[in-house]
């Protein structure tokens, strides 16, 4: 699966492993993603979601309800 956030869409970033002689390699930089079921009581159910920990915190603040409304509108989320 995509390591990209379903909420935020948070995505791996590039950048470069710096050595002590300043050698540069490519490597990526990865969101922490974590996999977290919410139940949703408007609906009804449980929904599984591939979230980074901001989005995680933002659910916690706003309610689960609310985001996924949020990103149905925007048409980031299908579930």
């Amino acid at each position: 699966m995509a390591r990209v956030c379903q909420i935020t869409g948070k995505r791996p970033r590039v950048g470069n492993n710096v050595s002590h002689a300043n050698n540069k390699t490519k490597r990526r930089f990865y969101p922490n993603l974590q996999v977290k079921r919410f139940y949703v009581p408007e609906e009804g159910r449980w929904v599984t979601l591939k979230l980074s920990t901001k989005a995680i915190k933002t659910i916690n603040k706003n309610g689960i309800y609310a985001v996924l409304k949020e990103a149905r509108k925007k048409g980031i989320l299908s579930i």
